[in-house]
């Protein structure tokens, strides 16, 4: 009988997961728990990274002090309760005041499927850590930006990409573990799926993470169109900007089409996996559709699908499973 999240933390999965509840609640009971858990996880760490109100010392000291409970190295009891009180929304409260729950069910994986977590939370925390040692000092009017492509392509890998790598791995061990299937080009599209999804993120909040002295667009990139980061707060330098975002728009787009591509080569009978990888890719598709319209340096906008949009996803990919062809033509297609 496959495993489920104790109640209290099923809760705090609702709570924090939004959208992705969903996607979550869709995979086959033999890979849900698993998948579910790393999510918490992930979502913990994320959110130690992201409580600004604390010194970047102070928190990359606490994500070092969960890294090593998560790989096994240490016993010591983890009180993130100092931590905990700085957050404004409840959930996240909880979350990483009852650390020691998604802990405990962690130790209760199998080797091979705590393995698997292990490397991918790894290897997530190591993009947090990157992250605020790259933004140290960072404000509105001393904007840190990447330096290069390749640095964006290293950080989209390291928080999104290694996810599509990690959920292949845990369906190829539990769910359809016999498919004759091209593993390399499965594990290449899988990566580009994390990274398109990321991508988007990065550009749907291109103004806020500006005003908090961050910018993920490179710097090498910027210059071949004679802006600096600081050009980007001022939504007049949008004629000479668009050029270059929908570059950006572009590329995400791409990645997404390979993971559609990634959906559709899983073998058709795993409806719930093949709904699971849908679901994100097509509100990625619709949030970058959105994108492309209007002034994307200005700060007052904040692109998002609704939750009825939502639904009608849902609902659409649902109805239209059944012929092979209309479900086909959802997926992104070049613009």
């Amino acid at each position: 009988m496959a495993k489920s999240l104790p109640p209290e933390l099923a809760i705090l999965l609702k709570q924090t997961s939004r959208t992705f509840h969903k996607t979550l609640l869709v995979l086959p009971a033999s890979i849900r728990f698993q998948i579910s858990l790393a999510y918490l996880l992930a979502r913990t760490t994320d959110t130690i990274a992201d409580t600004e109100i604390v010194a970047v010392d102070q928190r990359l000291h606490a994500l070092q002090q969960l890294r090593e409970k998560i790989l096994g190295q240490c016993d010591t009891f983890l009180n993130f309760a100092a931590l905990a009180d700085r957050q404004g929304d409840p959930a996240e409260r909880l979350l990483l005041k009852r650390c020691d729950l998604s802990l405990a069910e962690l130790r209760g994986l199998s080797p091979d499927d705590l393995q698997r977590t292990r490397e991918v939370l790894e290897i997530i925390i190591s993009g947090q850590e990157l992250d605020l040692q790259r933004f140290a000092g960072a404000s509105l009017d001393g904007i840190i930006a990447l330096r290069s492509e390749a640095e964006l392509d290293d950080y989209t890998y390291r928080v999104a990409g290694c996810v599509g790598e990690f959920w292949t791995h845990m369906c190829r061990a539990h769910v359809f573990p016999e498919a004759q299937l091209d593993e390399a080009c499965l594990l290449k599209d899988a990566v580009r799926f994390g990274k398109g999804l990321q991508l988007v993120n990065i550009l749907r909040d291109l103004p806020a993470d500006l005003r908090k002295g961050r910018c993920y667009l490179p710097t090498d990139q910027l210059a071949q169109v004679d802006l600096r980061p600081y050009d980007l707060l001022h939504a007049v330098n949008e004629s000479r900007f668009k050029p270059l975002y929908r570059s950006y728009l572009n590329q995400a787009e791409a990645h997404l089409i390979a993971g559609w591509n990634y959906t559709n080569t899983i073998p058709r009978s795993q409806i719930r996996v093949r709904l699971a990888c849908a679901w994100p890719i097509l509100i990625g598709a619709e949030t970058l559709r959105r994108l492309r319209t209007g002034n994307v340096l200005d700060a007052t906008q904040r692109i998002k699908v609704s939750r009825p949009e939502v639904r009608r996803i849902v609902i659409q990919t649902l109805a239209r499973y059944p012929l092979a062809n209309s479900w086909q033509k959802l997926g992104p297609t070049p613009t």
